[in-house]
């Protein structure tokens, strides 16, 4: 879907960032970017477990794959803004943080913290993904068949 016909498109988009970025990452684009927000904690962070399904083939019926930890935490900065952080895993802090990021890209100061925390983010994402990528290459196997030529 293209942001004209998801309005949360956007927001979908830096939470999926916040939330698969490694937590050191997050801690130091955090710590480097100065940001302390006044803020109220909504939910505080907690260490919980989702049942992740799956589906044979992508296409096939789905079935429980088994349970994963996850993190939460919400919270409202004195401006109002209620930010989320759903993270995998068991740390409380990256929770927190990711909450207090979406909060912020909520504001006014939204292109500041998409410029000094989400695109960083999301660049090393991409990075992470190439190099993947090229490690997956460089053992590919290409088979080809040569016709013989028996009468």
């Amino acid at each position: 879907m293209d942001g004209s016909s998801n309005p949360n498109a956007a927001r979908k988009a830096w939470l999926s960032v916040l939330s698969k970025a490694p937590a050191t990452d997050l801690a130091n684009l955090w710590t480097k970017a100065g940001y302390d927000p006044a803020h109220e904690v909504l939910r505080a962070s907690e260490i919980g477990a989702v049942m992740v399904r799956g589906r044979a083939g992508a296409a096939g019926a789905p079935f429980n794959l088994g349970e994963m930890t996850v993190t939460r935490c919400s919270v409202r900065l004195a401006s109002g803004e209620v930010g989320h952080g759903y993270i995998q895993g068991r740390d409380k802090n990256h929770a927190t943080q990711a909450a207090l990021a979406d909060a912020l890209m909520q504001t006014a100061d939204a292109k500041d913290v998409d410029a000094s925390i989400i695109a960083p983010l999301r660049k090393a994402a991409e990075r992470r993904c190439a190099t993947r990528a090229a490690k997956a290459a460089a053992t590919k196997v290409d088979f080809f068949t040569m016709v013989r030529g028996e009468d």
